[in-house]
């Protein structure tokens, strides 16, 4: 089963920000993972939506999301995105 790790961002600092968008695709890439979105034209319809930046990426299994997020290779950038972005992120199921 699937599993995609959604995030909902606002840029604090779009140059530091620019060091993690460097960096993380190829720590997404080492856990099998995709990016199905990443950033883009979007509409909000519906509810108060107070992000400018949308990701969804897909990964085989929720346990290889998880792994990815608790990798030494992602927490070494982690930071990165804590420092320069206010936001949410999830890991979900898929069907």
């Amino acid at each position: 089963m699937s599993a995609y790790v959604i995030a909902q961002i606002n840029l604090k600092s779009k140059e530091g920000y620019k060091k993690y968008v460097d960096k993380v695709p190829s720590t997404i890439k080492n856990f099998g993972g995709e990016y199905l979105v990443r950033a883009g034209e979007f509409k909000s319809l519906e509810g108060k939506w107070d992000f400018t930046r949308n990701v969804v990426i897909k990964f085989s299994s929720y346990e290889k999301a998880l792994e990815w997020y608790n990798s030494d290779d992602y927490n070494q950038i982690k930071k990165l995105r804590l420092e320069n972005t206010d936001g949410n992120l999830i890991i979900i199921k898929g069907v």
